[in-house]
């Protein structure tokens, strides 16, 4: 790899002050989406008619564009110019976000997410690796932790505005805030951040991306598909194999290409490899813990949506305190305590999280939610400055983009992947703990079939008026019971998952000091 073109400015010039001004605002608008919308999904799913599933191709439409491609975007920007790239992706990203924001049914609405995570892709690598090139390396760690802790106090700030906007009917917001935002980004690129790029150009590994991209779409749609195919629907199958073989053929690719987009010799650095499995671990528990919180705060406990966005502020309160520091800290420390300790804290608060049954809504809160919540939000705010720091320290900085773009696809793909087995094996739950709970009822097959359609809509299940009113409550309550189910099975799961991400930054991650 060709060393990149260096430029080192203070942190307090006008240079690093838009630098750090245009990464963090444009960033920001990918990861204020995609928090946001855990919250406006259901007002989203009543407006556009949108069954369960459909709600999971919202969010997977734009993750898989986002996974696969992502390194491909970082690739770019170290080849072709990172300010470059990193323009025209929030360009896109704003044109999807316009698009999504005047979506008038479901299928469009996935459509233009597809656009957005198009765009994503080829934005949020850029920001870490500018970052990268504008600051000296003494000043590196300090702007990474800035960077860190503001778009993750941002992405936090989220639900709030979702909900907000979502209990006024206009959760269509969400996407057109974008458009001034990335206006703004774009012109301060332009004119005020300084240009950087690899001194010599190489290929583009085109085999590499397509592979990748045709592996995770095979996958992903193998497992939407499958709570209403069935697992041994020949569809299903036939999507997972062909998403394994093109999976093999990139790794094939990967090996003999001269410029491959993910250089493997990469994941020969024992602290890189170990902080990308556990950011695969990690964010694919906290992404569905997350989701089904949500779910349950709104659908289950009647919280407004409102309230549901509020619940999220202990974590911008504790991520001001403590994540600013974290960037000081890591440099004084070395990251891997805090990889081990953070993680373990998140595991905590999704165990707590789990034992949460039926509430009496928001008035409950402050004993019910809000400590699992506090131990949750610490977790996180040891955990986030660390990581990005351990992951763009333990390669050379002309590998900057690569490694952001690897680090950023696998907490993707973990959401992908976490999403889509969640939509398939949660409907799958929640289905067999309704016909459970309703099999002493003694109902006809007609009404158990009914009930079991009306199922794939999860949280939104509710029986059908044509029932008499004591058989409509006993099913609502089924419904509501049955979610609570699945949702303490998805912390759990998150639990676990945090923990062994926990364990592997023990094993894996460097213990040095940066």
């Amino acid at each position: 790899m060709s060393a990149q073109s260096q430029h080192s400015f203070p942190l307090n010039c006008a240079t690093g002050t838009w630098t750090m001004f245009s990464t963090i605002l444009a960033t920001s608008m990918a990861f204020i989406d995609s928090s946001a919308l855990n919250v406006i999904l259901p007002a989203l799913q009543q407006d556009l008619s949108a069954s369960g599933v459909d709600l999971f191709w919202v969010l997977n439409s734009y993750l898989l564009m986002l996974a696969a491609l992502i390194i491909v975007g970082g690739s770019l920007g170290d080849k072709l110019g990172r300010v470059k790239v990193f323009k025209y992706g929030i360009l896109v990203f704003t044109i999807g976000s316009a698009l999504c924001g005047f979506s008038q049914d479901i299928t469009q609405l996935i459509v233009f997410r597809t656009i957005q995570g198009i765009g994503g892709a080829f934005m949020i690598p850029g920001s870490l690796s500018i970052i990268s090139a504008v600051f000296s390396k003494s000043e590196k760690g300090k702007a990474i932790g800035t960077w860190s802790a503001t778009t993750t106090i941002v992405t936090i700030c989220g639900p709030v505005l979702g909900g907000a906007l979502a209990d006024a009917g206009l959760w269509r917001l969400i996407f057109f805030i974008n458009i001034p935002f990335g206006i703004l980004s774009m012109l301060v690129l332009h004119y005020k951040v300084p240009e950087s790029k690899q001194a010599e150009a190489s290929l583009i590994d085109w085999n590499g991306a397509i592979t990748l991209t045709l592996s995770l779409a095979f996958m992903t749609f193998g497992f939407l598909e499958m709570p209403e195919l069935g697992y041994y629907d020949p569809i299903v199958l036939a999507s997972l194999i062909l998403g394994v073989v093109f999976m093999i053929l990139f790794l094939l690719v990967e090996k003999k290409v001269k410029d491959p987009m993910v250089p493997l010799e990469l994941f020969l650095n024992k602290t890189f490899s170990g902080v990308n499995l556990l950011s695969f671990f990690l964010y694919a528990g906290m992404g569905a813990v997350m989701l089904f919180l949500s779910l349950n705060i709104i659908q289950i406990q009647n919280y407004s949506q409102f309230q549901a966005g509020l619940t999220f502020l202990p974590f911008s309160f504790i991520m001001v305190l403590a994540a600013r520091k974290m960037g000081a800290l890591t440099s004084k420390y070395g990251a891997r305590r805090f990889l081990v300790l953070g993680p373990s804290l998140t595991g905590v608060g999704m165990l707590l999280f789990s034992s949460i049954g039926m509430t009496n809504g928001a008035s409950e809160y402050w004993t019910t939610f809000f400590p699992p919540f506090i131990i949750f939000a610490i977790g996180i705010a040891i955990t986030v400055v660390p990581l990005t720091t351990a992951v763009m320290s333990s390669v050379d900085d002309s590998q900057s983009g690569i490694a952001s773009g690897v680090n950023n696809s696998v907490t993707r793909i973990s959401g992908t992947f976490i999403n889509a087995i969640l939509g398939a094996v949660v409907v799958l739950f929640f289905s067999n703990y309704v016909m459970e709970s309703i099999e002493p009822l003694s109902l006809s097959n007609e009404i158990k079939s009914q009930i079991l359609i009306e199922a794939s809509n999860l949280g939104e299940a509710v029986a059908s008026k044509e029932y008499s009113i004591e058989l409509q409550a006993s099913i609502n309550d089924t419904f509501k019971q049955s979610f609570i189910s699945v949702y303490k099975m998805v912390c759990i799961t998150g639990a676990i998952l945090a923990f062994l991400s926990a364990a592997i930054a023990y094993f894996m991650v460097d213990g040095k000091k940066d």
